[in-house]
């Protein structure tokens, strides 16, 4: 949720390496419980690589931030 605030550009290119091992490490984690999980994960992690970056704008990606946030709390409170 920090990247909704006007930080460093070195802070959201550590954000994008971070995030993109997280999510494949959590589609890696999914694989063998639940197909759609997986793909919510890798795909998480295609969007947010930072070797090829996909320029979505501040807004769209304060909105798929939330999105994210959403869904990482929801899977937490479901596997608890």
């Amino acid at each position: 949720m920090i990247c909704l605030f006007d930080m460093p550009y070195d802070y959201y290119q550590l954000v994008r390496f971070l995030g993109m091992i997280g999510f494949g490490v959590l589609g890696y984690d999914s694989l063998s419980k639940s197909n759609f999980w997986a793909t919510v994960w890798f795909s998480s992690a295609i969007l947010i690589n930072p070797n090829f970056k996909l320029s979505l704008g501040r807004e769209i990606w304060n909105i798929v931030d939330v999105i994210w946030s959403v869904i990482l709390i929801f899977s937490i409170k479901k596997n608890s």
